[in-house]
């Protein structure tokens, strides 16, 4: 049985209670993303809290020693209880919003039919992804009329959702993916970071940033970098991240003779140093939406090389921060890395060029400003249309409650700084 609550002005109560429900927290993008929303957050108006419906994960138990957190709750697949368990959560923990994390899945249909169960006045979808292996799902999509802003990381992404995923275009909220200039910032290398890798500071650096997944496509950086290297035989590789693949890329390493050029790093917990170490960053993924990776390193003033996939054309932007290649193209890959590793003033241009987009286009905190606002202006229109007076607000299309109707995000998230 659905409840419904009395909803108070923001001004006659204390701060939301935002519940982020997610499956678990991995390294990875996403989660990244998630653990700077938490931290960032206005506590005089939101009080985030976690629940990761099987376990924790490595930035899920980070999360755990800040805020309230709660894993769990669902024991396998087929685990119809967790209804139950998330209901009873949302309601005791008396949460306000309920914001699903990733594309399709256990935690967003849970997530939002418990928040639904349990009368909470605001349910989000934030969506990271485009297409398989995560999509909107049938059943997931059958659940959109009580969702009221399905998330999208950039605007081809946000029209991919409702192209591609089922999304009411109407309810497309786009919140741009953001990163901490304060942190990722243009340094120079360690020395002793150098020296573990074998690397010098003559040494010319690729790398790659992405979860050892399918999508990320690392074969094909791998057959790249065996062609860079016939060119540049003193050429090094770095591949950051872990995931399934690892044992076979390893393998392909090894038959491609890159096995002593090639440095597989695992999860990194100090990526600003390692971003310093690499003169391109390349992306060779089947599909995107809105990388962090690449975010991350334009802020370094890395230039990208990457396939021209998803939503990376915002952010590389083809021969000023960056050079754009067809997917699936090794020989294309090669030669515009070769042309960076062997244009060092080019390069540093493009890399002084991408951080200066980032700074005005992709900060951590225009995306955490765009969420506070995304909750709030829904709460209250929620508070309004159930005292009898309903306006609506084009966020790409979410409920609102003034002036702000008429308002893009841009200019709500000028209003409120």
């Amino acid at each position: 049985m659905f409840r419904r609550r009395n909803l108070m002005p923001l001004a006659d109560r204390g701060p939301l209670r935002v519940m982020f429900v997610i499956t678990s927290m991995p390294v990875g993008g996403a989660e990244t993303l998630l653990v700077e929303l938490v931290r960032r957050m206005d506590r005089s108006r939101f009080l985030p809290e976690l629940c990761c419906l099987k376990y924790f994960g490595p930035l899920g138990e980070v999360l755990a020693r800040e805020i309230p957190a709660f894993t769990g709750l669902l024991a396998h697949k087929y685990d119809v209880a967790v209804l139950w368990r998330l209901t009873h959560l949302l309601r005791r923990r008396r949460i306000d919003a309920v914001v699903t994390v990733g594309t399709g899945g256990d935690k967003m249909f849970w997530g939002r039919l418990a928040g639904r169960l349990a009368g909470v006045p605001v349910i989000c979808s934030a969506l990271h992804s485009t297409g398989l292996p995560d999509h909107v799902e049938l059943l997931n999509r059958l659940l959109a009329p009580w969702t009221d802003a399905f998330i999208a990381v950039a605007e081809p992404h946000g029209r991919y959702l409702a192209a591609r995923e089922g999304c009411p275009a109407k309810k497309i909220c786009v919140i741009p993916n953001g990163v901490d200039v304060a942190r990722f910032h243009p340094r120079w290398p360690d020395p002793a970071l150098q020296q573990r890798l074998g690397l010098t500071g003559e040494t010319p650096v690729a790398g790659i940033v992405a979860a050892l997944r399918p999508e990320k496509n690392h074969e094909l950086f791998l057959r790249a970098a065996a062609l860079v290297r016939e060119k540049a035989p003193q050429a090094r590789f770095l591949i950051v991240g872990d995931g399934p693949q690892r044992a076979k890329l390893e393998t392909l390493a090894e038959e491609l003779a890159l096995a002593d050029a090639v440095r597989f790093l695992g999860t990194r917990r100090d990526m600003p140093e390692v971003l310093a170490l690499m003169d391109v960053l390349v992306l060779t993924s089947h599909m995107e939406a809105n990388p962090l990776c690449i975010l991350e390193a334009m802020a370094c003033e890395k230039p990208v090389v990457a396939t021209r996939v998803g939503s990376v054309s915002e952010t590389v932007l083809d021969g000023r921060t960056g050079l754009l290649v067809p997917p699936g193209d090794a020989a294309a890959i090669a030669e515009r890395t070769m042309e960076l590793l062997s244009d060092r003033d080019r390069a540093a241009a493009m890399g002084r060029a991408g951080r200066e987009h980032v700074i005005a286009h992709w900060s951590i905190d225009r995306m955490v400003e765009g969420y506070q606002n995304l909750i709030g202006d829904i709460y209250t229109a929620k508070r309004r249309v159930a005292a009898g007076h309903p306006q609506f607000l084009d966020c790409g299309q979410c409920p609102a409650t003034n002036d702000e109707a008429r308002m893009t995000n841009d200019e709500r998230s000028t209003k409120h700084e």
